[in-house]
């Protein structure tokens, strides 16, 4: 070869590869993978408000009845009140000895239930604070507190495996609904106050009449302790959640399941209706709230509402809101006034 061929191939192949660097230096990088499992919709991306000031993990959420104030219950002992609007904290409610593991405001917003691991149901004063009735008889860890209707009586769930029936107004116990072969982890009256559902660690869910303390119904079909039970608002369905990561919907006149909701990747601890029955929230251990048409059982909202457990969920009076109680000490807020219809996991026969 030549020297004049051996430069001319030297000079080609150095343009060469000086244009194949441009050209891979040119090239854009490939946009970061998408995380799996979360589906982010403006603007459901952001809470609208953290609420800060427990000392320990947040067990238990519930919104006055005119949406005003917000209660929680947490590990650190206490029962905290806050403006649903400002997020001011408003009250510190001491008093239980040990963790406090749910919460309930009466039908009239005046009235706070409690319920702990001291075996007690503490009543309290909204508009002063104070606790005004300590009620005992629960042998263990009492999981859930319901007001009926009226207001007029409290049903609490222990996981000594009875639920109780106390009188508001005398401060003492009515009744004792026995479930023998595990503890309740929840409780719930219908709208109309005639049935009692409890969520029990048996994997199934007890209905009782709540008059005559009589047994009703069973509903079987979870595969592990059912965590949260609720009516709809005119009575007809029942909803359920649990550590076997579904949430079942069942017919509360006959026990019939109506649907299974999928989707959640750990197990769901919490659920709820709308306040007009056309959505269901569910909240799980896998960081997320779920929300599903309850109609069709399609899943019609995703948030990422924490990076730890959220404990519960429920949805301001208008059902504009949503409040979510997390283990990593915090309440948080989150519009779900413009929920839309999104591709996700939804009903199974």
């Amino acid at each position: 070869m030549s020297a004049h061929s051996s430069g001319t191939l030297t000079a080609a192949i150095t343009l060469l590869l000086a244009t194949g660097f441009m050209l891979a230096a040119a090239e854009p990088e490939p946009p970061p993978a998408e995380k799996p499992g979360w589906e982010w919709t403006s603007p459901h991306d952001r809470p609208i408000a953290v609420l800060r000031g427990h000392t320990g993990p947040v067990t238990s959420v519930a919104f006055s009845p005119d949406g005003s104030r917000i209660a929680s219950a947490s590990f650190d002992k206490t029962v905290r009140l806050w403006d649903a609007d400002s997020g001011e904290e408003l009250a510190v409610l001491r008093g239980h000895e040990g963790r406090v593991f749910t919460v309930a405001f009466s039908p009239d917003g005046s009235r706070i239930a409690s319920g702990s691991a001291d075996k007690t149901i503490r009543l309290w004063d909204v508009s002063s604070g104070k606790q005004v009735a300590v009620l005992r008889g629960h042998r263990r860890n009492v999981f859930g507190v319901a007001f009926s209707p009226d207001g007029s009586r409290v049903a609490s769930g222990s996981i000594d495996g009875t639920v109780r029936l106390w009188d508001v107004a005398r401060r003492r116990e009515l009744t004792v609904l026995k479930e023998y072969e595990g503890g309740v982890n929840s409780v719930a009256f219908s709208p109309d106050g005639s049935q009692i559902a409890a969520g029990l660690r048996t994997n199934t869910v007890r209905l009782w009449n709540a008059r005559s303390g009589d047994k009703t119904i069973l509903l079987q079909g979870h595969t592990d302790r059912v965590n949260s039970v609720a009516f709809s608002p005119d009575g007809s369905l029942v909803v359920s959640a649990s550590h076997d990561r579904t949430v079942r919907l069942w017919n509360a006149a006959n026990g019939k399941r109506r649907k299974v909701l999928r989707g959640h990747e750990d197990v769901v601890l919490s659920v709820t209706f709308s306040p007009d029955g056309s959505r269901i929230a569910a909240s799980s251990g896998d960081g997320s709230v779920r929300l599903w048409n309850a109609s069709t059982g399609k899943e019609v909202l995703i948030v990422r509402a924490n990076h730890s457990d959220v404990w519960s969920v429920v949805f301001s009076p208008d059902g504009s809101r949503i409040a979510v109680a997390s283990k990593d000490k915090t309440v948080r807020l989150w519009d779900v006034s413009a929920t839309t219809a999104s591709k996700g996991k939804g009903e199974s026969p």
